[in-house]
């Protein structure tokens, strides 16, 4: 499957606003990621951009990722499938085992954690985000409480340090601000 094939099976999936900026930043984020480990870009941008296909259409969290298996079945391999249930490895018990997945993981937590950072700027842009930033943020619990620090620091098992992974996930956020209008 390639890009513009997945945007157009998201847009039948997907009708808020938010989630599909919320794809495609976690989707920029895997992509820079994958740069980074050497890993395939357009496959690991795949994988952050379905990750979230089936949100809408839940109405149990623990069928999260087993629907998106369902509507994507036949359409990318399996490993694709394998990443995107792993990412809510807390409900398919879909345990997580490859730096794709780790990342996945990773990346759907940080991309909240940076676009929160945002907004409580005078600009709310992201271009005004440092690096330094991020890492005070991450150490403030009460500060955007629903983006899990434990799921961020999946990196590490990707073999990412932490602050290597703000960087990259900032940078990727930076590179496509006009997706966000920040």
């Amino acid at each position: 499957m390639n890009r513009d094939d997945a945007f157009s099976l998201i847009k039948q999936n997907v009708m808020k606003e938010n989630l599909l900026k919320h794809m495609i930043a976690v989707e920029v984020i895997m992509r820079k990621t994958a740069e980074y480990l050497g890993e395939d870009k357009e496959r690991w941008g795949l994988v952050g951009l379905l990750h979230d296909i089936d949100f809408e259409k839940i109405t149990n969290p623990k069928d999260h990722g087993v629907l998106a298996a369902e509507i994507l079945r036949g359409k990318v391999d399996d490993e694709t499938i394998n990443a995107i249930k792993a990412h809510n490895y807390e409900s398919t018990g879909a345990l997580p085992n490859s730096k794709m997945e780790y990342s996945l993981i990773a990346a759907d937590s940080i991309s909240g954690l940076i676009i929160a950072c945002a907004l409580v700027m005078p600009s709310k842009k992201l271009a005004e985000v440092k690096v330094d930033s991020i890492a005070k943020r991450f150490k403030e619990k009460d500060f955007a409480r629903n983006c899990s620090r434990e799921r961020i620091l999946f990196c590490e098992k990707a073999g990412i340090p932490r602050e290597n992974f703000y960087a990259i996930a900032l940078k990727a956020l930076q590179e496509k601000a006009e997706n966000f209008g920040l």
